[in-house]
């Protein structure tokens, strides 16, 4: 037996893989563990190249309805997007900037750009009235508010369990 592979990495035996090798391997099998886990969410599996950011959303079920705030600082309001698809509720934003510095004196020229895409999907928790549904955005802050259907019964039935025969 060769008692070099018993030992720990750095004392006279190389890993077979360098660390950077070994953290790339374990993105991807996490990578594959979520795509797994949110299969049949409705949203699309998250590509190498492709990610989504997470706005901070507070959601609240009421009696009437569902209020959601969803926080979006440095978004123009016209890269909003709100669809209610069924019972799915889907929140996709869009920021974009650009930044530009000049200095002849100096001579140098710095342009900075970024980007990135918030998404969030919510399965309603019952059947929303669709031609009530309001949306409002004020200082970075966007405010939801989707009223249940009058259509849908309110009450809770409770069910009765019955012994097995």
């Amino acid at each position: 037996m060769d008692k070099k592979t018993l030992m720990p990495f750095g004392r006279g035996s190389a890993p077979s893989r360098s660390h950077e090798d070994t953290f790339l391997s374990l993105r991807r099998e996490m990578d594959q563990l979520f795509d797994s886990f949110t299969r049949g969410w409705g949203l699309p599996p998250l590509a190498a190249s492709e990610s989504f950011l997470s706005p901070r959303v507070d959601i609240a079920e009421t009696d009437t309805g569902l209020e959601m705030t969803a926080e979006l600082p440095g978004i123009d309001p016209k890269a909003i997007e709100l669809d209610l698809d069924d019972d799915v509720l889907t929140l996709k934003a869009e920021r974009k900037s650009e930044h530009e510095e000049k200095d002849d004196k100096r001579r140098y020229h710095l342009t900075e750009r970024s980007s990135g895409t918030y998404m969030r999907a919510f399965t309603l928790p019952f059947t929303p009235d669709r031609d009530k549904v309001t949306a409002e955005f004020d200082k970075g802050v966007l405010k939801v508010t989707v009223p249940r259907s009058p259509d849908q019964p309110k009450a809770t039935k409770r069910i009765d369990i019955r012994p097995a025969a």
